[in-house]
């Protein structure tokens, strides 16, 4: 009974939302490959890249997550308790993203090789065991999101998964340096890359054979509230600042505007596809 009720959750739709959040976890391997085999990554274009992931994850979450979250409550509840309960699920999220930021924070640095080098060996190891474990701790609800946006709609996730996609290799790079100046292994910084990456689709994996047995109208609003609300804070608090962190001049703004303007275009010609 057991093994036909689990088959019965692994339909085409899920295994697609889990694939497409598996393919997004792994860039950061792509940024642990980038420091081990194409040595320092354009400070500009890391700057744009961030600067894009956030504009189009701060976009999407406002525009359509959040929407998914009070259509959903909207059919179970009347139009005006169902956007008061989405606006609930959408601050309840930044809240519980910013105390597991607080209890566990993300560190974005190490970047720089010549900062590296300035550490000891005791000191790399622990930091680059430390920001494994951050950034690992913070790739489960970015899983999650994934999942269930892709799960409910393709469209509404491809994008998302992208946005993420580009948000991991920066993350790559901040595992993959210290790993690899303490231990002198490729090998060794290529699997912290990987291990980290992974979380998502365990993230992913977990959060829906928790969930699927309660999955209705009233889930679907909390979940895409609390996605919403994740996915703006991260934008905000890890992407921005960062991007500003390694920009020269307005790679920031022009990669924030850019990433917004690009999923608005997708999300337009998905309507007409």
């Amino acid at each position: 009974m057991r093994i036909s009720c689990m088959s019965s959750f692994l339909t085409s739709d899920v295994l697609i939302a889990f694939s497409v959040t598996f393919l997004a976890g792994l860039a950061t391997l792509l940024g642990g490959a980038i420091v081990l085999f194409f040595k320092q990554p354009s400070l500009r274009l890391l700057s744009f890249g961030l600067a894009f992931s956030a504009g189009a994850m701060v976009y999407i979450s406002l525009t359509e997550i959040l929407n998914k979250s009070i259509h959903s409550f909207s059919e179970v509840f009347s139009a005006k308790v169902g956007f008061a309960f989405a606006t609930f699920a959408f601050l309840t999220g930044v809240i519980a993203i910013l105390l597991l930021d607080r209890c566990v924070p993300n560190p974005h640095t190490m970047l720089e090789k010549t900062t590296a080098q300035q550490l000891d060996q005791t000191q790399l190891r622990r930091t680059g065991l430390l920001t494994m474990l951050a950034i690992t701790a913070h790739n489960f609800p970015e899983g999650l999101a994934t999942f269930f946006a892709t799960l409910d709609s393709p469209i509404l996730g491809a994008p998302l998964a992208v946005a993420i996609a580009i948000h991991n290799i920066p993350e790559g790079i901040a595992i993959a340096v210290p790993v690899y100046m303490a231990t002198g292994q490729k090998s060794y910084a290529i699997w912290a890359s990987l291990l980290s990456g992974l979380a998502e689709p365990l993230g992913a994996a977990l959060g829906y054979f928790i969930l699927a047995p309660y999955m209705g109208a009233t889930m679907y609003g909390i979940i895409f509230g609390l996605i919403a609300g994740v996915m703006v804070y991260l934008a905000m608090d890890e992407l921005l600042p960062a991007a500003k962190k390694y920009s020269q001049g307005h790679e920031t703004v022009y990669g924030l505007v850019t990433g917004m303007a690009a999923l608005a275009t997708s999300l337009v010609l998905f309507q007409w596809v």
